[in-house]
């Protein structure tokens, strides 16, 4: 009979990689921008994957990045280290915003941005609603593949509302709990050993 860490393992290693799951970065990973990261995937197929950090708010406001825009009072995300230089969004407004793309139950990527003007201006976009993030993270054919076969990420699934609600200092900790006792020490593993 197979013993509870067996059975925490063969279910953790059976979540594919997929639009609307994450992968959370080992504690080992002292990347600048994925350490202790969450990322959501928003596509994985042969061609690549790509997704944003949801758990690293920037320290600058909307309006300081994104210009030609109307107010706005909202956290921005840093996405990733590709395309720093471009403005991605998720949200839970659907049809509301033409052109998203739905990637997991009650969550979409992207959509006509001139729409989701108008929504600031008619004050309907808060923070439990819209998130905006600077770059993207990716990953070319196999490449993500060939890192989760060294451990650097572990796949797991999530809602929309908790993408839209978590205390994203809490992020990382959370979702590792979420897969079961065994990753528990992960936690408690320092996030700089150096100083130890």
């Amino acid at each position: 009979m197979e013993n509870f860490d067996d059975l925490i393992r063969i279910k953790t290693n059976d979540i594919k990689p997929g639009p609307g799951k994450i992968l959370i970065s080992e504690p080992f990973l002292f990347d600048y921008y994925f350490k202790r990261s969450v990322v959501l995937l928003a596509e994985h197929n042969k061609e690549g994957s790509f997704g944003v950090i949801i758990n690293k708010p920037m320290s600058i406001s909307f309006n300081e990045v994104v210009k030609d825009f109307p107010e706005f009072d909202a956290r921005v995300f840093l996405g990733g280290p590709v395309n720093t230089n471009s403005l991605f969004y998720i949200h839970t407004l659907g049809d509301s915003i033409g052109e998203s793309l739905e990637i997991l139950d009650g969550l979409y990527w992207g959509g006509d941005l001139e729409r989701v003007k108008e929504l600031i201006l008619l004050g309907q976009l808060d923070e439990t609603n819209f998130r905006f993030f600077i770059g993207y993270s990716g990953w070319m054919p196999r490449q993500l593949e060939k890192e989760l076969k060294r451990d650097s990420w572990l796949v797991s699934g999530i809602n929309a509302h908790r993408i839209m609600t978590a205390d994203t200092e809490k992020l990382w900790q959370e979702t590792l709990l979420d897969l079961g006792e065994k990753y528990r020490h992960w936690i408690n593993f320092p996030s700089e050993p150096a100083l130890n």
